[in-house]
């Protein structure tokens, strides 16, 4: 279980790269050997890996100093739901970290908040750390819900975990931003940050020490000044996490 920074410390930078469906045993071994060279790192580096690949990147990162994680889990702890993979099997990878609510999860799979808060509520049950994204369409952004759509995502988490929800990290991913070479400005993504934060401190009093990364379009030019932001905690990276070069770029710019 990652450790969280005591309230009213700094919160150390995370950054979590996201391969999506993507990568070969081969490829894999070739960009995990150029993250540990490029190492150590000051901030937290994790990777979370389609599910097969597990066994192959808990090997290679073992005392390596970053971390790995998967990119979903089952809402149910087991039984008969085929295909499904759950927490508690996840954990037997030695994942610190599991991405729930991904916008492709709830576009695709048609994944609503009550099914996202169930999967990080049994994420932490079995000592993994949820990593909840949160985001807004392009048509919400026009229509001026951005606070709204975010605010309901988060609560629906905050609802059933309680103060549960101090264990959580949260991604901001803007759905219009996610692969489409658009990012928010860093006052844009800090602004939405911000409000975040302030929601989480409506439920309890650790929301200080809550990290919230940023998840649209991060790039090796644009890091240093997104993670400069005071609520932004550091970057969920989709496709520069599979370019060894772009995504050492972007974990030195968390510092």
């Amino acid at each position: 279980m990652v450790s969280f920074s005591a309230p009213g410390a700094p919160r150390r930078k995370l950054v979590v790269g996201n391969w999506k469906m993507n990568g070969t045993r081969a490829t894999n071994t070739g960009l995990l050997e150029a993250l540990k060279s490029a190492g150590p790192w000051s901030s937290e580096i994790c990777v979370c890996v389609p599910t097969p690949f597990l066994a192959d990147v808990a090997a290679s990162l073992k005392e390596s100093g970053i971390a790995w994680g998967a990119q979903d889990c089952s809402g149910h702890r087991a039984g008969a739901y085929t295909g499904e993979v759950s927490a508690p099997m996840l954990s037997q990878f030695g994942c610190a970290h599991v991405l729930v609510g991904h916008s492709e999860r709830r576009a695709f799979h048609n994944e609503s908040d009550a099914v996202v808060a169930a999967k990080a509520e049994q994420a932490l049950a079995a000592g993994l750390v949820p990593i909840v994204c949160l985001g807004e369409t392009l048509e919400e952004r026009e229509a001026g819900r951005t606070a709204d759509v975010v605010r309901q995502q988060l609560e629906a988490v905050v609802d059933l975990l309680g103060e549960d929800v101090s264990s959580v990290v949260f991604a901001y991913e803007p759905v219009w931003a996610i692969g489409t070479g658009k990012t928010a400005s860093p006052e844009e993504a800090q602004a939405v940050h911000a409000h975040l934060r302030a929601t989480l401190f409506a439920s309890t009093p650790r929301a200080s020490a809550i990290r919230i990364v940023y998840g649209g379009s991060v790039k090796a030019d644009n890091a240093a000044q997104l993670f400069s932001q005071p609520d932004i905690d550091g970057g969920l990276i989709g496709g520069a996490s599979l370019k060894a070069v772009d995504f050492i770029a972007i974990c030195r710019a968390a510092g």
